[in-house]
């Protein structure tokens, strides 16, 4: 069995513009044996989550109304990163509008692609370690949020008893648990 080969897209024509992503229709043909299809592929900015952890080993979290689930959704601050903004600048910003927490180190922990099936862009998790309250809050016009200080270890437990997890929040969660094995005993 051979590997399989890189499609090439012939033509991409904007399907639907949804405000935070864009849905495209890509007409792509297999180099070798010539097939041809068409294939409908969401772009999107990149998006960051941050896993900021006070000086005391707390991980601040966020508990919010998530409409896809049209549930509560308790994870890690994070959000869409601007065009040409820095992952770990982007997770700095979003901690602090969402929780009012800023300072500390600020690391790259990893990235993943979300759903390469039939999403573009990728998703960065960053650790801010020595996180401080500074009260200077601004969540976005449609975000409520409720600002948790948690355990990691009881962070991770809630997150794999939960049936409603956001994944890339359990993967921030695994993340953390690799960078900082000590914080999970």
């Amino acid at each position: 069995m051979s590997a399989p080969a890189r499609w090439s897209v012939q033509h991409e024509a904007l399907h639907a513009d949804c405000k935070v992503f864009r849905v495209y229709k890509e007409h792509s043909h297999h180099p070798l044996d010539k097939r041809e299809g068409d294939f409908f592929v969401i772009h999107a900015n990149d998006w960051v989550l941050a896993l900021p952890l006070t000086d005391d080993g707390r991980l601040v979290m966020v508990r919010q109304y998530r409409f896809g689930l049209q549930d509560l959704s308790t994870e890690t601050p994070g959000g869409v990163i601007d065009a040409g903004e820095d992952p770990v600048l982007a997770a700095v910003r979003e901690t602090e509008e969402e929780t009012g927490f800023a300072g500390g180190r600020a690391t790259l922990l990893g990235s993943c692609a979300p759903n390469p099936a039939i999403q573009r862009n990728r998703c960065h998790f960053v650790l801010l370690d020595g996180v401080r309250p500074t009260g200077a809050k601004s969540p976005d016009e449609h975000e409520e949020l409720q600002v948790l200080s948690v355990a990691p270890r009881v962070a991770l437990q809630n997150a794999l008893a939960s049936p409603h997890t956001h994944s890339l929040a359990l993967l921030a969660l695994f993340r953390l648990r690799e960078a900082k094995p000590a914080l999970f005993t």
